[in-house]
């Protein structure tokens, strides 16, 4: 089987290409992984409509996961058309060229930002919701969707569809290296009364499992799936046992949410605060019944692996 793979040497695509070491990979992307050989590798940019023809003969599935990625803090003046032109126009150039190619299979890395910002916290996301995206991202991936779906039904090509939540792993950046760069200081942190919410995180090892068994499961065909460690926590539960895998105090300050929300509006911070209080959490149920699919591997293993690499990488600093 030959597979076609984007974002190689973005943080799912860099796990995803250990995993497919036994598989002939077409490496798509704007740079060569340093360890590929040059004629397993085409040279493509998503944000314009190039053609990719050459890298997706005799493939049989693509593994789609370049995107223009969220940005904590956006630098483009119109956000909404940099998001589309790469996650949405490139997507469905991509897509219709693998369809043309006879690809049989296009696998596309979406978000949970498709279903919205946040959930209640009985109530978790599920694949069956209505698409709700909230921002620009959100908005370009859900686009994305809809419109590889609608190529399936046109072309007979296979769509499948995964919406991962909060990714986390060695090498992870964002709010969860800050927060754990926060834990490695030894100090105390003010979010004891950060417990009444639900997160749902996907481990990379976990997402790159599941997106290698829908590599060729037959009843994974046109379906979305939701993925994550299959078990939500609480902002403090997810910091105690960031501490535990950092074999660091759990010393938490009793600072009242209330005081958060409000420093958040002061400081035009928000957004971040929510993060933190709110819930999002998804119901995978769906995912581990159609696949027979279940999480490899647990959180604490996923915290400890993300935790031994982060202190791995400070000390070669």
């Amino acid at each position: 089987m030959r597979i076609a793979l984007t974002g190689a040497s973005g943080f799912v695509g860099n796990q995803l290409m250990r995993k497919l070491e036994g598989f002939e990979v077409n490496v798509v992307g704007r740079s060569k992984p340093s360890n590929l050989r040059d004629e397993y590798f085409f040279k493509g940019d998503f944000a314009s409509n190039c053609n990719l023809y050459d890298a997706l003969r005799y493939v049989d599935v693509v593994i789609h996961c370049a995107a223009r990625v969220h940005l904590m803090v956006e630098t483009s003046t119109e956000p909404l058309i940099a998001y589309r032109r790469v996650n949405t126009e490139g997507t469905i150039n991509f897509a219709k060229q693998a369809a043309v190619a006879g690809v049989k299979r296009f696998i596309f890395i979406s978000t949970i930002k498709v279903n919205g910002e946040e959930t209640s916290l009985d109530t978790p996301f599920t694949a069956a919701d209505r698409r709700l995206p909230q921002d620009p991202y959100g908005v370009s991936k859900s686009e994305a969707e809809q419109q590889l779906l609608n190529l399936s039904s046109k072309t007979g090509m296979e769509v499948v569809i995964i919406r991962p939540p909060l990714i986390y792993g060695p090498g992870v950046q964002a709010n969860f290296a800050s927060l754990m760069n926060l834990i490695s200081r030894d100090i105390p942190l003010p979010f004891a009364c950060f417990n009444m919410n639900k997160r749902s995180m996907v481990s990379i090892y976990n997402l790159v499992d599941l997106i290698f068994k829908c590599i060729d499961h037959p009843k994974a065909t046109n379906e979305v799936f939701l993925v994550s460690d299959d078990e939500d926590l609480s902002t403090i539960e997810i910091i105690k046992r960031l501490c535990k895998a950092c074999g660091k105090n759990a010393f938490m300050l009793p600072v009242p949410v209330g005081l958060f929300q409000f420093a958040g509006l002061v400081t035009g911070k928000s957004r971040e605060v929510k993060r933190l209080t709110n819930s999002l959490h998804v119901d995978i149920s769906k995912t581990k019944e159609l696949l027979g699919w279940i999480p490899p591997m647990s959180v604490d293993e996923g915290f400890k692996r993300t935790a031994d690499a982060f202190f791995e990488s400070k000390r070669e600093k």
